[in-house]
């Protein structure tokens, strides 16, 4: 017999934790388009994330996943937030929370993006704000801007 312990609540769920950021310079961000899709096998227009390493910060994590699904070198400035969600994998609900930071380029080229990356390109941060593909996302871009603004 299949049991589930889903009225179980003594025991809180286990979160996923990753961490990214917003690449920034001249008022642009850098996006990305990984090869995997969603679930619904749909391209996906997003900033650079992933899972932190063992004995890996949030911060290290960030910095590591823009380099590799970047191809840039960044400066880590401030967090933005977290954004946290849900998502189903092979019929489990698995809650996440990604650690966003705001990076500013410092050198490197968009082409020496990794395996995982169809695309990584500039773009204006007001129009990634309105088109990234997850309202999280969205947020953190427009958090960004925010803090770009001159009459911060």
């Amino acid at each position: 017999m299949n049991r589930r312990h889903s009225g179980d609540t003594s025991t809180s769920p286990e979160i996923e934790l990753s961490a990214g950021g917003a690449v920034v310079h001249d008022r642009e961000v850098i996006v990305i388009v990984p090869v995997k899709r969603d679930a619904n096998r749909r391209r996906v227009l997003g900033l650079p994330k992933g899972h932190l390493d063992e004995g890996e910060t949030a911060e290290a994590a960030a910095a590591r996943e823009v380099t590799e699904e970047t191809g840039v070198t960044a400066e880590l400035i401030e967090k933005l937030g977290d954004v946290e969600y849900s998502y189903e994998r092979r019929g489990r609900r698995r809650s996440k929370r990604v650690a966003f930071y705001l990076f500013e380029y410092r050198s490197g080229r968009l082409e020496d993006h990794d395996h995982e990356i169809e695309d990584a390109r500039w773009m204006p941060l007001e129009e990634a704000a309105e088109t990234l593909t997850y309202p999280g996302e969205r947020e953190i871009v427009r958090r960004a801007l925010s803090r770009l603004s001159p009459d911060r």
